[in-house]
C-alpha cells in the first residue's frame, strides 16, 4: 500500500513539472553569465568610437549602449568640463563639490553601458571650467581657454585613436554653448588631429597623428539623416533594450535628475555624415570604409603573412565568442590568442607596410591584448576582496591592506600573485606569492603601505592611490589585472578645519554685536589627537573665546568650538574675510575637507581654505519683519538671510498642513520648492488662502516638470518658459531697466540703483515666465546681447487682502557669492505688503 501511494505522488510531481516552464526548470542553468558577455563581445571587431560632449550627462547613451553593448565598439565619451555650473536635485552641494559628484556619476554611468568616461578638464581650478549657461561657443572658448583646450582636444585624439567621432550636439543657436563648442573642436579635429603641423610637440613626446574615419553628427530630423540605425531591439543577455540599458545609466545621473522608465519599443538614431577619409565608400552604412575586424583589416594589409595571421587570429576570437558561456573551455583559447598576438606583434613591426597603416593596426592588436587580458582574468573565475581598516590616510601613515582572493571555477588556477599598485613616491610592497588555487580554495594575504610624510592631499580627478593586481600563469602566458577597491582611498589633513557659517554678512546699518562662529574640527588621524583653535581676525575685531582647545581619542572623531565674534561697531563696507585654524603638533592646518558620500557613487573630498568670507554693507530692513521659509535643500537662502539679520523661521510640513501661517508676514519658497517638498504641493491650496488672507507669498524659480500647474500652481495662471535655452538671461553683466523705478519694490527698505546690479556671477536669471496673466505686473526688463528683453524676472498680483510673487532671477547664488545688491533687492522683495 505505501508502495503505490509513493507511485501516486511521484507520478503527481510529475505531472506539476510538466506544467512548469522550462525557463522556470532550469533557471540556473540558463541564467546569461553577464560578466563573461560583457568581455567577449568586444572580440568580434576592432572600431572604435568616441562620443563628445561638454558635461557630465551629456553622453548618448542608448546609442552607446547599443555600440558597446549591443555590437561589441570600444566606446568612449569625451567631456569637457565636470559639470560645476549645474543645479544639485540630491544636495546642496554647488561649483567643485557638485563637479566631484557629476564626475563620479558619469563614471558610475559609463560602467553600466560598457563605455569609459574621460575628462579634457583636469583639477578643480582648471580652464575648462563650467561656468553657468551660455549661448555663445566664443564666450565659451574665450572663458576656457582655446588653445588649452583644442591642445587637449588633440592629444586625446592622437592617443585614444577612435575610427569614428560623433559630437552629442550640433552647432545650432538652440544648443548651450558649452554644446556648441566642442562640436565645432570635433569638426575641426577632424583635419588637425592628423596634421602634424599642429601641436608638433605631441609627436615630440611620442605620440603619431591620427586620422579619424569618420564623423558623425546627430540628425536635425529623420528627413536630413544620412544613415538611420534600429537601436530598440532587446538583448536576452541583459534583460533589457539597448535604450534602456542607456536609461539605467542615466539613472545614476541623480544630480540632474536623470533617468526614466521607458518600455521596449523600437527606436532609431538618426545620424549625419559630415566627413570621411573615403568620400567615394557608401554612406548608409555607419562601419562602411573602417575595417571592422581582422578579416577586414587583412584585405588592406599587403604583407601576405601579416593577412594569413590577422585571419587565423580572428578565428581564434569567433571561437572564444562561441564557446560562451564555458568559461573552463575559453581560458586556453584565450590564453592561446595572447601568444598568437605577441608573434602578430612582432611581425607586424617587422613588415613593410606604410607607417601610418601599421601604426593603426599595431594599436587595434593592442587594444585586443588588453581585451583577450580581460577575457583571461574573467574566464579564471578568480575573485578578489580587497579591504583596508581606514580608507582615510594622512602623511606619514602605515596601513594594512588585506586582499582575499578565490578561485570560484572548476579548474585549478597556477602560478598567481597578488601585489598592490601604488605611485612611485610610496613605500613600495612585495609581492605575494599565493601559487596554485584549486577551485572554492581562497587565501588571504596583507600588505603594509605607508604615506610619504609628503604626500600630495587628496585630488578629486586624480588616478586611483591603491589598486590591487593580481597575476596568473596558464598556457605559458601571463595574465594581469588591476583591481579597483570598493572605496576611495584619500590622503587628507590630520586635521578638517570647517567654519559656519562660511559667509558672513556685516550689516553697517545695525552692526551685529555678537556673530556666532562655529568651528568643526575633524580629526583624520588613527589615534589620539589634539590642537588649538582660533580665528585669524582683522585688526580691530575681537573673539570670545580667543581660542580653545580640542582633543581627540580616535580617528574621524569631530570637535566643536563656537566664537562670538565682536566687528568694530563702525565697520565701513569692505571685505573682512578671515580664517579659522587650528595649530597641532607643530603644524597649521587651515584646510576643510568637505566629505561627499552619496550612495550611488564612491566617496571623494573636495579640499578647500576654511575661509569665513566676510563682506560689510548697508542693509537696511523693515523692523519685526517675520519670514516663513520652505525650504527646497537646492539653496541655503533661509541662512544667508538669517545670518544678515532677518528673523528667518524654516516651515516644516507640519507647519505646512496645520501651523498657524497668518503670524508670518511673508512666506518664501527656496528654489524648485515644488519638486522637493511634495507637501507644499499637497497644501498649495493653504499657502494661496493665506495670501487671500493677506500674506505675502514669495516663489523663487521653479522649471516646468517640477510640479509646476501653469493654471492652479500661482493664483493666477503663469507659465514657466520652454525651452529652457530661450528663456534665460546668461549674461551676469547684462543691463537691467527698472519698468516701475518709483515703486515701492524699488525704495522700500533699501533704495535700489544701478549699482546693486553689478557684480552678479553666472547669470541673471533662469527659466523666465512665457506667459502670464494680465493680473500680474512686470518691474524689470534684461536681455542678453542682441535678444529680446525679457520683463517677467520679477511678477507680482495681488490676491484678495493679500500678495503673490514670482521671481525666477538667480539671488541664491548671488547670495552665496555675497553680492551686496542681491541682498538688499531680495530683502525689497520680501519685505513687500500690500498694506
Amino acid at each position: 500500500m505505501l508502495k503505490k501511494k509513493t507511485l501516486y505522488l511521484f507520478i503527481a510531481l510529475l505531472l506539476l513539472l510538466s506544467t512548469l516552464p522550462l525557463s522556470a526548470l532550469a533557471k540556473d542553468q540558463e541564467e546569461p553569465d553577464v560578466e563573461l558577455w560583457n568581455v567577449i563581445k568586444p572580440l568580434s571587431t576592432t572600431v572604435t568610437f568616441l562620443n563628445t560632449g561638454a558635461h557630465p550627462d551629456d553622453e548618448r547613451s542608448d546609442f552607446l549602449a547599443y555600440l558597446s553593448r549591443g555590437l561589441g565598439v570600444k566606446t568612449a565619451s569625451l567631456i569637457a568640463n565636470r559639470g560645476e555650473g549645474g543645479q544639485n536635485e540630491i544636495g546642496t552641494e554647488l561649483g567643485n563639490g557638485l563637479g566631484i559628484i557629476r564626475s563620479n556619476e558619469m563614471i558610475e554611468a559609463a560602467k553600466i553601458t560598457g563605455v569609459k568616461a574621460y575628462h579634457l578638464s583636469e583639477t578643480t581650478s582648471d580652464a575648462i571650467y563650467d561656468f553657468g549657461f551660455s549661448k555663445s561657443p566664443e564666450e565659451t572658448l574665450e572663458f576656457w581657454d582655446e588653445e588649452v583646450t583644442y591642445e587637449r582636444f588633440i592629444r586625446f585624439l592622437r592617443t585614444y585613436q577612435p575610427d569614428i567621432v560623433m559630437p552629442s550636439f550640433r552647432d545650432v543657436d538652440s544648443q548651450h554653448g558649452h554644446h556648441r563648442a566642442i562640436s565645432i573642436l570635433s569638426e575641426r579635429a577632424f583635419e588637425d588631429a592628423a596634421d602634424p603641423s599642429v601641436f608638433p610637440e605631441h609627436l615630440e613626446e611620442g605620440l603619431s597623428v591620427w586620422q579619424i574615419k569618420k564623423l558623425y553628427l546627430p540628425a536635425e530630423s529623420p528627413a536630413s539623416a544620412t544613415l538611420s540605425i534600429e537601436i530598440g531591439d532587446y538583448d536576452p543577455i541583459y534583460g533589457m533594450s539597448y535604450p534602456q540599458i542607456g536609461e539605467e545609466s542615466r539613472y545614476m545621473h541623480k544630480s540632474q535628475g536623470m533617468g526614466r522608465d521607458i518600455p521596449v519599443e523600437p527606436r532609431q538614431t538618426h545620424l549625419e555624415l559630415i566627413n570621411q577619409i573615403n568620400p567615394s565608400e557608401e554612406t548608409d552604412e555607419l562601419f562602411a570604409g573602417v575595417p571592422y575586424d581582422f578579416n577586414e583589416w587583412a584585405e588592406i594589409i599587403p604583407a601576405r603573412n601579416v593577412q594569413v595571421h590577422l585571419g587565423k587570429l580572428q578565428e581564434k576570437l569567433d571561437e572564444i565568442i562561441d564557446l560562451y558561456p564555458n568559461r573552463e573551455a575559453i581560458l586556453p583559447v584565450s590564453q592561446q590568442a595572447l601568444k598568437d598576438l605577441e608573434k602578430l606583434n612582432k611581425m607586424v613591426g617587422k613588415a613593410k607596410i606604410d607607417e601610418q597603416l601599421k601604426n593603426d593596426l599595431l594599436h587595434k592588436l593592442q587594444i585586443k591584448e588588453e581585451q583577450l587580458q580581460e577575457v583571461s582574468f574573467v574566464t579564471s573565475s578568480l575573485t578578489v576582496e580587497t579591504d583596508l581598516d581606514s580608507y582615510v590616510l594622512t602623511q606619514g601613515q602605515k596601513e594594512t591592506v588585506t586582499m582575499k582572493v578565490a578561485n570560484e571555477g572548476n579548474e585549478t588556477i597556477k602560478h598567481v600573485k597578488a601585489s598592490l599598485a601604488l605611485p612611485e613616491d610610496w613605500k613600495q610592497v612585495n609581492v605575494q606569492q599565493i601559487g596554485h588555487l584549486k577551485p572554492n580554495q581562497s587565501k588571504t594575504v596583507t600588505f603594509e603601505i605607508t604615506a610619504p610624510r609628503n604626500a600630495e592631499y587628496f585630488e578629486p580627478y586624480g588616478e586611483p592611490l591603491v589598486q590591487g593586481v593580481i597575476e596568473f600563469k596558464e598556457k605559458g602566458r601571463t595574465v594581469n589585472k588591476l583591481i579597483d577597491l570598493d572605496n576611495t582611498v584619500a590622503v587628507l589633513p590630520e586635521l578638517s578645519v570647517a567654519p559656519n557659517p562660511k559667509n558672513v554678512t556685516i550689516n553697517t546699518a545695525h552692526v551685529q554685536s555678537n556673530i556666532p562662529i562655529t568651528v568643526q574640527v575633524k580629526n583624520y588621524v588613527k589615534g589620539e589627537n589634539a590642537g588649538v583653535v582660533s580665528l585669524d581676525l582683522p585688526e580691530g575685531w575681537t573673539s570670545s573665546p580667543e581660542q580653545a582647545e580640542v582633543s581627540f581619542t580616535h580617528q574621524f572623531e569631530e570637535a566643536e568650538v563656537t566664537f562670538e565674534v565682536t566687528p568694530p561697531s563702525d565697520i565701513e563696507d569692505g571685505d573682512f574675510s578671515f580664517d579659522a585654524i587650528v595649530e597641532s603638533n607643530g603644524k597649521l592646518y587651515n584646510t576643510t575637507v568637505q566629505e561627499i558620500s552619496y550612495d550611488h557613487i564612491k566617496d571623494s573630498y573636495y579640499l578647500y581654505p576654511s575661509t569665513v568670507n566676510t563682506i560689510a554693507f548697508e542693509l537696511l530692513t523693515e523692523d519685526n519683519l517675520k519670514i516663513g521659509y520652505i525650504e527646497s535643500g537646492f539653496d541655503q537662502v533661509a541662512d544667508y538671510l538669517t545670518n544678515a539679520g532677518l528673523d528667518i523661521d524654516k516651515l516644516t510640513a507640519e507647519d505646512l498642513s496645520s501651523g498657524d501661517l497668518t503670524q508670518y508676514d511673508t512666506i518664501v519658497t527656496g528654489i524648485r520648492a515644488y519638486l522637493s517638498r511634495p507637501d507644499l504641493v499637497a497644501n498649495n491650496d493653504r499657502l494661496l488662502e493665506y495670501v487671500e488672507n493677506g500674506g505675502h507669498y514669495v516663489v523663487q524659480y521653479h522649471k516646468p516638470g517640477d510640479n509646476w500647474d501653469t493654471n492652479s500652481t500661482a493664483p493666477y495662471s503663469l507659465k514657466i518658459g520652454t525651452p529652457s535655452i530661450r528663456w534665460r538671461v546668461t549674461d551676469e553683466t547684462a543691463d537691467v531697466t527698472l519698468l516701475q523705478p518709483e515703486h515701492k519694490l524699488f525704495n522700500y527698505p533699501n533704495v535700489i540703483t544701478d549699482s546693486d546690479w553689478d557684480n552678479w556671477v553666472q547669470e541673471r536669471g533662469l527659466y523666465f515666465p512665457m506667459e502670464w496673466d494680465d493680473r500680474y505686473e512686470t518691474f524689470v526688463s534684461m536681455a542678453d546681447p542682441n535678444e529680446d528683453p525679457f520683463t517677467s524676472g520679477i511678477l507680482l498680483a495681488e490676491y484678495g487682502e493679500g500678495t503673490y510673487m514670482y521671481t525666477n532671477l538667480v539671488f541664491y547664488r548671488q547670495m552665496d557669492s555675497q553680492v551686496p545688491g542681491a541682498y538688499r533687492i531680495f530683502t525689497n522683495l520680501i519685505s513687500y505688503s500690500n498694506d
